[in-house]
């Protein structure tokens, strides 16, 4: 079946349909495979401006069998559609159908594909063998070679036997190469149809903006004679596209700019966040303890590159520390607010100091300000360091909203970030969702725009990669771009016989200049009993992702990266009633919660994420709010399926 023209396997619903619209014809049809069931296929078949989707799936003895459904607006229409007498080939994609059985004499819908559970209650249908299909009147398939195969044939036919005629037409010197121009003008003879459908379109939304439309090209006019196998005409058509395109952006815009002026209309203000200010990083003060328990205040100047040491009530500073004088910065386990300065003196030791913030979250701020002036004043041509955040969010199938700037500048629950570096961009954005169901290209430029607005950045796409509802983006800052290569994109599959993609992960590896990372984000099995299913997934991930250098493939994958970040719904439960959970919760005694959580448990025992370290766990359980709710939690689900 991989080798028939109409055959199409990995394009989406979506880009069939498109297709198919774009054929235009009745009986048009292509072969896909089915998104929703594995080693499944999707027949789309276009009848009176609608597609019709016909799953068909193998038997036990091999066969292929067709459950007749419906893909489109009407949930029905297949069902008493007339039949088409005898239509007019129809070319889609390299294929051509001269006629279509009766769609009301196949057998009914077990499923439509695309279509809601309430939908699907029609009986199921009879098997039908797809053998059995091809020899029942009236169903011949008639198929033509893919347009690829039309074109390189046309081209071997020309270097095979017309090429000499044109050489010896040059030897008798005519510099013309009309075997070569009648070659081309017969391999792009379906070009001009494509050109005249999308020249109809420009030329329509053109008179819809500007009434005085101008005068036809001549590619316009020559268009509508019945035979267009010119080359010269095929370049005009070319060219007139071109200049629609080009002028099409500012006919509109002007038109919309006299309209709103005339008619003197107020157009909707948009609520977005103010973008970040243009002026230099205000100078930022932490009072802090030095030794045992002198009080002094440390004041980082990024933009000039010093860090001032005062003693607090005294007005001159003690100590001016220039940005490279600036050796070491050594952030204590023991003590999350405690951090190390080591710095550099002229013929004298190195000098350290120890200072105790007021918060781990002080203390973050801090270092991330010095991180950031050490950046701004090196004289490297490659960053030392960079900061990459990562986030994980399961959508639960429901649009995001309108900002995602808390969550994005890390100013949610839990570990937070200080005001006062909350909007410094970092170098690499990497976000997981599961049961995201909006669009790959949707998804994307929605996070571009909302970076855009937070940190005026136009940040680049490096990846995107997708199972199902389970997707991840990474994105770099644009001075970053060329320092990226070798991206591999990988995805496992870990639902109901490890066939379904509900549950599973998505892979993306890289190497930023000589530094590899690796990133996975999954989504386990639910349900509060199923901790071995959740440690198989885990297992399944680890060994079938494909990421990395191929020369390590023989090695584990935690082993392949010098950074590798797992993230994701893991799914791994509280053992503990829920009334107690509750109160725990209100209580914030969430020390309490993490010792009956089943993936530290689990760690404990050495089952899962071995060597991997996790962050401060300092928010509430999220699983599951109240949907718009931060507060209730609904621990009753109800579930359509079983996974």
């Amino acid at each position: 079946m991989a080798a028939a023209s109409w055959y199409h396997r990995d394009i989406s619903r979506v880009v069939a349909e498109e297709l198919l619209a774009r054929a235009g014809r009745d009986g048009s049809f292509l072969v896909r495979d089915s998104e929703s069931v594995a080693g499944a296929y999707a027949l789309c078949l276009l009848f009176q401006r609608h597609v019709h989707t016909y799953r068909i799936l193998p038997d036990d003895e091999g066969l292929l069998s067709v459950q007749v459904g419906v893909c489109g607006v009407q949930s029905r229409g297949a069902r008493g559609a007339p039949h088409p007498q005898h239509p007019q080939p129809a070319p889609v994609c390299g294929f051509f159908l001269h006629e279509l059985q009766d769609v009301s004499t196949l057998q009914p819908l077990l499923q439509l594909e695309g279509a809601s559970p309430q939908q699907n209650t029609l009986p199921l249908p009879a098997t039908v063998p797809w053998p059995s299909l091809a020899a029942e009147p009236p169903l011949p398939w008639c198929l033509s070679p893919s347009p690829a195969s039309d074109f390189m044939g046309f081209l071997a036919e020309y270097l095979n036997h017309h090429v000499q005629l044109d050489l010896e037409t040059l030897h008798l010197g005519h510099p013309q190469l009309r075997h070569l121009s009648t070659t081309l003008a017969t391999a792009c003879r379906a070009l001009h149809s494509e050109i005249d459908f999308t020249l109809v379109g420009l030329e329509t939304l053109g008179r819809v903006f500007d009434s005085p439309m101008s005068p036809h090209s001549p590619a316009r006019e020559q268009s509508l004679l019945p035979s267009d196998a010119d080359l010269e005409v095929l370049l005009h058509k070319i060219s007139t596209v071109n200049h629609l395109l080009s002028s099409l952006e500012k006919k509109v815009l002007k038109s919309l700019q006299e309209t709103v002026s005339r008619h003197n209309l107020v157009l909707p203000s948009v609520v977005a966040a103010p973008p970040p200010s243009a002026k230099p990083l205000a100078v930022q003060s932490f009072e802090v303890k030095a030794g045992k328990s002198q009080r002094v205040v440390l004041m980082v100047d990024v933009e000039s590159g010093t860090v001032t040491i005062t003693k607090r009530g005294s007005r001159s500073p003690e100590e001016l520390i220039p940005q490279d004088k600036i050796l070491q910065l050594i952030k204590y386990q023991s003590v999350q607010s405690k951090v190390r300065l080591v710095c550099a003196r002229e013929s004298q030791k190195s000098l350290t100091k120890d200072f105790v913030f007021a918060s781990a979250r002080k203390r973050e701020a801090f270092c991330q300000l010095l991180q950031l002036m050490k950046i701004q004043h090196s004289n490297l041509d490659e960053p030392e360091l960079i900061s990459v955040y990562v986030g994980t969010w399961n959508m639960g199938s429901t649009p995001p909203p309108c900002s995602l700037a808390s969550w994005l500048t890390s100013r949610g629950l839990g570990h937070t970030q200080d005001e006062t570096t909350a909007c410094i961009p970092h170098d690499i954005y990497v976000i997981g969702t599961q049961e995201n169901s909006l669009g790959d290209r949707e998804w994307v430029e929605f996070l571009r725009a909302s970076l855009k607005t937070l940190m005026a950045i136009d940040y680049r796409v490096v990846a995107l990669q997708c199972l199902w509802s389970i997707k991840m983006v990474v994105l770099v800052k644009p001075e970053h771009e060329r320092r990226i290569s070798h991206v591999h994109t990988s995805s496992v599959k870990t639902g109901i016989a490890n066939t379904l993609g509900n549950k599973g992960a998505v892979g993306v590896s890289f190497l930023f200049n000589g530094t590899s990372f690796g990133f996975i984000n999954c989504h386990l099995a639910s349900g509060s009993e199923k901790t071995h299913r959740r440690n198989q997934n885990y297992s399944d991930i680890l060994h079938s992702l494909v990421l990395g250098d191929k020369r390590l493939g023989g090695f584990d994958l935690t082993l392949r990266f010098t950074h590798l970040f797992w993230f994701g719904d893991l799914n791994y439960r509280l053992d503990m009633d829920v009334e107690d959970i509750l109160t725990h919760v209100t209580k914030k005694e969430f020390q309490a919660l993490l010792a009956v959580d089943q993936l530290t448990l689990e760690r404990e025992k050495n089952k899962v994420f071995l060597q991997f370290s996790e962050g401060d766990i300092s928010f509430p359980p999220t699983y599951r709010y109240e949907r718009g709710s931060r507060d209730t939690y609904v621990w009753q689900k109800f579930k359509p399926t079983g996974v």
